[in-house]
């Protein structure tokens, strides 16, 4: 049986609404197969054309300057395609991901991803504990998943926070969980790729042997004649 591929992704944009004209800057996505993470991520930055909003910049830290060398969404989209194939997507709070990835898509003249393909972790994680918040912060929290590194908001440093999170959510923590270097060096060599969470290696012990011996077998019997009718010879 083929093990179902996933991909865990996250973007950042420039607001919270393309139907307002705000752009998508960055997306950042994780690879995982059989809930195991391969190794192999997407990551790119996208110029957006339009000046970054001050209140935007200070949730992710992507200025105007920073983004100006940036590719633009088209010179990308073949091989975010290509990254994606037909996966199923995993997002947190996937409604607003997706929205901004189609629009980037319909800008230039490519049909838009369905939604069912798409898994959304906030509203699985408000079924699985209603009432409680469901922020990735917040999952973060419950799960023990460490994001002292979390400074800003990074696509991909969100794609790997809830790759840990997602995992937590279908059934329980996977040891190995790693990101792969994005450089050329990274891509032809596996083993030059930063393991982020690497599997801890226990030494193998063989099983113990308990029984007692002579000496304690002995002693014990001694014991048991010294107590004056014992329950276990009781009539009942």
């Amino acid at each position: 049986m083929t093990e179902m591929r996933e991909i865990i992704f996250d973007t950042e944009t420039t607001g919270l609404s393309p139907d307002e004209g705000h752009r998508m800057v960055e997306i950042g996505c994780i690879e995982m197969v059989g809930r195991m993470a391969t190794g192999r991520t997407f990551h790119a930055f996208f110029n957006p054309q339009i000046p970054m909003p001050p209140e935007a910049e200070r949730v992710h830290g992507h200025s105007d300057a920073f983004l100006a060398d940036k590719p633009l969404f088209h010179e990308r989209a073949e091989d975010l395609l290509a990254f994606l194939g037909d996966a199923q997507l995993v997002a947190h709070n996937a409604g607003f991901d997706m929205r901004f990835v189609n629009a980037e898509l319909a800008r230039i003249g490519i049909a838009p991803i369905p939604m069912a393909r798409v898994v959304d972790t906030v509203a699985m994680a408000r079924s699985k504990f209603p009432g409680s918040p469901a922020s990735l912060d917040a999952l973060c929290k419950r799960f023990g998943v460490d994001r002292s590194h979390r400074v800003l908001h990074g696509a991909l440093l969100d794609a790997e926070l809830l790759a840990q999170v997602y995992i937590e959510l279908t059934g329980g923590r996977q040891i190995g969980l790693g990101l792969a270097d994005d450089s050329a060096e990274g891509q032809a060599n596996p083993s030059a790729r930063p393991n982020l969470f690497p599997a801890i290696q226990r030494p193998h012990r063989l099983p113990r042997q308990f029984s007692a011996s002579a000496a304690e077998l002995a002693a014990h019997q001694e014991f048991l004649a010294k107590i004056k009718q014992p329950l276990w010879l009781s009539k009942r």
